[in-house]
């Protein structure tokens, strides 16, 4: 990563990880570097997929000189393309209707769905969690986790369609 801090966060999870499960390394499947490299790069990928999910937002830099405005630092950071904050209109009445609407019928569908399968859509989508992270705080083996992500999200497109008659564009195809 290009982040010291990601990278930190990296290398005592995967440290943590070979404390916690040291006896599930199998020499005759492969090295320990291999084994502490898979679990490096997955445990990257995890972090770096959740950060792209949360925005960033980056405040002017005072690194100008002290005479200048506010509206000039603004300025300046948006002629090079920084992010100095986010915002976003104000939704129409309609667009605040179907959004409702469509919040309406997604809890109806968590409502009747099955714990598990629930539990998997809320630590992803309301709390940013992976798979992999989602896992090992539910103490479930990963395929357990995509196998139950995939069929709420079945679900949740079912209800979402049912209730528009239009197909929905929920997770991944299927």
């Amino acid at each position: 990563t290009t982040d010291r801090g990601i990278a930190e966060e990296v290398v005592q999870d995967t440290f943590l990880a070979l404390w916690d499960r040291a006896e599930s390394f199998d020499p005759r499947t492969g090295s320990l570097p291999a084994w502490l490299h898979t679990i490096a790069r997955n445990r990257t990928i995890d972090r770096l997929r959740a950060a792209g999910r949360r925005p960033q937002l980056v405040g002017p830099q005072r690194s100008a000189g002290p005479d200048d405005t506010e509206t000039q630092l603004l300025e300046r950071a948006a002629a090079v393309g920084t992010i100095v904050a986010g915002s976003q209109a104000p939704a129409s009445p309609e667009d605040s209707l179907a959004s409702k609407e469509t919040r309406a019928t997604i809890d109806l569908a968590l409502g009747e769905m099955a714990f598990e399968e629930r539990t998997v859509i809320v630590l992803a989508y309301h709390e940013g969690l992976s798979q992999t992270e989602i896992a090992e705080r539910l103490g479930w083996p990963l395929g357990t986790v995509k196998t139950r992500t995939r069929r709420a999200l079945r679900r949740l497109r079912h209800a979402l369609e049912e209730t528009t008659g239009m197909p929905a564009r929920v997770g991944e195809d299927g």
